[in-house]
């Protein structure tokens, strides 16, 4: 199995799950950018998976303003399109939160997080090829969850038996990204994702580290300005930690 093969895979399992998400926990509204935004996910994986990189930056889930979008990790619509060139077309996903429009690439608002996180990467690294022969980056779980409200979820804030059948999904997929990519190194942006990755990957020869998350409600990534976030990441990134 490829990467693309695997991710598909990924979506279908999830998208099985979905409706359980809805009936166990206090989620009211679950999307897939892997489904609706497929063509966007394939064209960032048809790009850069296979340029050799052995570091992989691992995420949470999707935010509705970055990957919900895009369906690149750690997404900025303005990035996506025009930094890392992903094409394709979408489709308005069933069950989507009213407040939370899918407008994909042209979607206005940018996602902080990504912006941050990916303008590093081109700060370090310069272009979109050489970036991807040094880290590649995945998400843990690749659905959007939504409250009531239109309030983002996190996976870590939910539980309950279909959320161990999602979480036990995405550590296989995060096995198989491993094991098909050949990956040496794994870095959690942010504690959460190092625990995934440490349950999900025990047993394999991977290391294993964190960073700090580039997330604006995080005090830390907000630290003078940001140099004291820049400054983590790079560290980590660059085996300098």
């Amino acid at each position: 199995m490829g990467i693309i093969e695997a991710a598909k895979s990924l979506s279908q399992r999830c998208n099985s799950i979905r409706e359980d998400l809805i009936a166990q926990t206090i989620v009211a509204h679950v999307t897939n950018p892997l489904d609706y935004a497929w063509e966007y996910h394939e064209s960032y994986l048809r790009q850069y998976s296979k340029l050799g990189a052995k570091t992989l930056l691992l995420g949470m889930n999707p935010g509705p303003y970055g990957m919900a979008q895009c369906s690149v990790p750690f997404g900025a619509t303005e990035i996506a399109r025009d930094f890392l060139l992903v094409t394709g077309d979408i489709s308005d996903p069933i069950g989507r939160h009213p407040k939370r429009p899918i407008e994909g690439l042209n979607f206005a608002r940018q996602e902080v997080s990504g912006t941050r996180l990916w303008g590093l990467l081109r700060d370090i690294w310069n272009d979109p090829i050489t970036i991807h022969q040094n880290v590649f980056l995945v998400n843990h779980c690749p659905l959007l969850l939504l409250g009531e409200s239109g309030k983002n979820i996190t996976p870590d804030n939910i539980s309950g038996k279909a959320v161990n059948s999602l979480l036990e999904e995405c550590d296989n997929h995060l096995r198989e990204v491993v094991k098909i990519m050949g990956i040496e190194r794994v870095i959690g942006v942010g504690k959460y994702a190092q625990k995934r990755a440490l349950k999900a990957l025990a047993g394999l020869d991977v290391d294993i580290t964190t960073c700090w998350h580039p997330s604006p409600a995080s005090p830390l990534a907000n630290r003078n300005d940001g140099a004291d976030w820049r400054d983590n990441v790079r560290a980590v990134l660059l085996g300098e930690d």
